[in-house]
């Protein structure tokens, strides 16, 4: 059996219940042109304790399935986000 994939991402969304959504950026290197050029996938992370919040960085693991979407865990978090408390911006109407 082969080993889990392990990423490490930036938390986008901590609105679901135990679920945060990681945003992993990857750089790859073009073949021809040799330019390189990021690119992004978004993956749902199971999170029981809820210690992620909106901002950190965070790693996640391959797990099995725990819904229709969720297939990583999150395993820890590497860096704390560096913000005050969430203000909350009303709009005028």
């Amino acid at each position: 059996m082969g080993k889990r994939k392990q990423f490490i991402g930036t938390v986008i969304s901590d609105k679901m219940q135990k679920t945060v959504v990681v945003r992993v950026t990857q750089m790859t290197k073009h073949a021809k042109y040799s330019r390189v050029a990021k690119s992004y996938n978004k993956f749902k992370a199971h999170d029981e304790e809820g210690i992620a919040k909106l901002g950190d960085t965070v790693a996640i693991e391959e797990t099995r399935p725990i819904s229709k979407d969720k297939h990583f865990r999150v395993l820890e978090v590497v860096k704390k986000a560096q913000r005050a408390d969430k203000i909350e911006i009303k709009e005028e109407v």
